[in-house]
């Protein structure tokens, strides 16, 4: 639930910075990356403090090295994390947390169908459903208001002929 709160949290405090006047968090997307930045850095510091045992438990029993899964995954939510700070990478960044995001999500499945131990308030399966909607809801929202980052530019001779 922390997750949650944190993203909520910090994107409300954005767009009231935003709507108070400061000029670089007026468009809603900035406030999103930066909820979402808030909330991987407190997930990907998770896979190193505080409840990494808890996560290794969350790992399905069919994949190999359930401690290396966790660290990788560790250090692509802090990379994430940073990468939506800056503009030029937050389109990458989203799209990249978006597929983390679908991908650890049989983790999830797996912690609440057989009572893995997390420390989470809600260690039932519909919680951490939405939340993880919310979540990829919050990513994928990033990656189509920025969708122009995720293209090339355009040649010279591309950019004459679309003239």
């Amino acid at each position: 639930m922390e997750p949650l709160i944190t993203l909520i949290a910090v994107t409300a405090l954005l767009l009231a910075a935003g709507a108070l006047g400061v000029r670089a968090l007026r468009p809603w997307p900035v406030a999103v990356r930066g909820g979402l930045a808030a909330m991987f850095l407190l997930t990907g510091a998770s896979h190193f403090i505080g409840m990494r045992e808890e996560l290794i438990a969350m790992v399905p029993p069919a994949l190999p090295a359930p401690g290396l899964l966790v660290t990788v995954t560790g250090v692509l939510e802090l990379a994430g994390a940073a990468a939506l700070l800056s503009r030029r990478t937050a389109p990458w960044a989203a799209v990249g947390l978006s597929a983390l995001l679908v991908a650890m999500f049989p983790a999830n499945v797996h912690a609440a169908l057989n009572g893995a131990p997390t420390g989470m308030v809600s260690d039932e399966l519909l919680p951490r459903t939405l939340m993880q909607i919310a979540f990829l809801a919050a990513t994928v929202s990033v990656a189509a208001a920025h969708r122009d980052g995720l293209r090339p530019p355009a040649r010279p001779k591309e950019r004459e002929a679309a003239r």
